[in-house]
């Protein structure tokens, strides 16, 4: 969470200096960041390219300078911050505050929400690859029925014609879990240079990440267990040895 402090434009160093000390004090303050005029002024016409134009014809930089201060998530359920952000409103040097702490929060409920149908669609997913896993295996059970009625003929044990179908489901589940490696791989590396900048500046709010190492092998790691489950329901119910 961020605040942002503008200063005025006769503020003199010894009263950015105080308010950067006092802001940095406050146990909530993680990181504070001095963005002088010329800075925002760049950075807005980076965010903002299709107003370049207007900002180029007003022939003067109409951006103060500021404080950019990071917050800890904390500071999001203290009632704290505010009395802190009225104080520094008041304080020498500090034309205005810029710190909208309900839009913080209607965009953490969003997030909440966007987990929770991707929760609800992973599981979807989870169960329609189980079911296709599952017939996948039936199929080449029946296809298989002549070569395991011989196994049974020469005394071959369960375990023995049972392993060939699960290592089967297995592999596909191995083989799912890395195509969508694959193809996440893909939508973050195209999806966001395909947006280029028309997000503006949702680009500072949207980061498209791809997954850490751990993260990689627990989805080839559970597509492996969904597809051995799979299998294996469906050789307790179409294979009986």
């Amino acid at each position: 969470m961020i605040a942002v402090f503008f200063l005025s434009k006769d503020t003199s160093q010894k009263e950015l200096n105080s308010v950067e000390q006092t802001l940095k004090k406050f146990h909530l303050v993680t990181n504070v960041r001095f963005i002088s005029s010329e800075q925002a002024l760049k950075k807005f016409k980076v965010d903002f390219p299709e107003l370049r134009q207007i900002i180029d014809n007003l022939k003067i930089n109409p951006f103060p300078s500021s404080l950019e201060v990071s917050l800890s998530e904390k500071a999001l359920t203290s009632n704290e911050i505010l009395g802190f952000i009225d104080e520094m409103r008041n304080m020498k040097g500090v034309e205005d505050v810029q710190f909208n702490r309900d839009w913080v929060e209607k965009m953490q409920s969003f997030s909440k929400l966007t987990k929770a149908i991707g929760l609800f669609l992973g599981g979807i997913l989870i169960l329609a690859s189980f079911f296709i896993i599952s017939n996948v295996i039936k199929l080449s059970v029946f296809a298989r029925k002549d070569e395991i009625e011989i196994l049974r003929l020469v005394g071959a044990s369960n375990t023995f014609i049972k392993t060939p179908f699960l290592l089967e489901g297995i592999v596909l589940g191995i083989c799912g879990g890395s195509l969508s490696l694959l193809f996440l791989f893909l939508l973050v590396k195209i999806f966001p240079f395909y947006l280029g900048s028309s997000l503006g500046v949702l680009n500072e709010l949207i980061n498209f990440r791809y997954l850490t190492l751990s993260q990689s092998l627990s989805l080839v790691g559970g597509g492996a267990f969904i597809g051995f489950s799979g299998s294996l329901s469906s050789l307790s119910r179409f294979l009986k040895i």
